[in-house]
């Protein structure tokens, strides 16, 4: 049986963040507070969001130029090695503005709107990727 655990931290070290891929510079830009604090090839998540804001979207969609409208808020874990063994455990998470208002579940579609867990990663000549974890996933 295979657990992901993730360790409750005190509310005063607690560090909310937005995390979005960064298509300039192909790693993910960590912003808190408005303002952009790393640039990382992996990012951990907890208590994640997936937010995509409608006129940002709306405005891909008219001028067919991408902008910064979706992203993972939540709890900043850092960038972690921990949660490798159980990488195939939880659901693939994708989001194109073309085709989807809401990341969705790489393989079913379905909307997916918060999760225990984000994974973030992005590995050389491959698209980024984002793994989604809920407590029902650690079985």
């Amino acid at each position: 049986m295979h657990r992901i655990c993730v360790v409750q931290t005190q509310k005063e070290n607690v560090m909310r963040v937005e995390v979005y891929y960064n298509l300039h510079k192909n790693v993910f830009s960590v912003r808190h507070k408005g303002r952009v604090i790393q640039h990382t090839k992996m990012a951990v998540i907890k208590d994640a969001e997936y937010v995509v804001r409608p006129a940002g979207r709306a405005k891909v969609l008219c001028e067919g130029k991408k902008n910064v409208h979706a992203f993972v808020r939540g709890e900043w874990l850092g960038v972690t090695m921990a949660w490798l063994p159980y990488h195939d455990k939880g659901k693939r998470v994708t989001y194109n503005p073309y085709k989807y208002s809401t990341f969705v579940e790489a393989l079913t579609d379905e909307p997916v709107h918060a999760t225990d867990l984000a994974v973030l990663w992005k590995e050389p000549n491959v698209k980024p990727k984002i793994g989604a974890y809920t407590h029902e996933d650690n079985t």
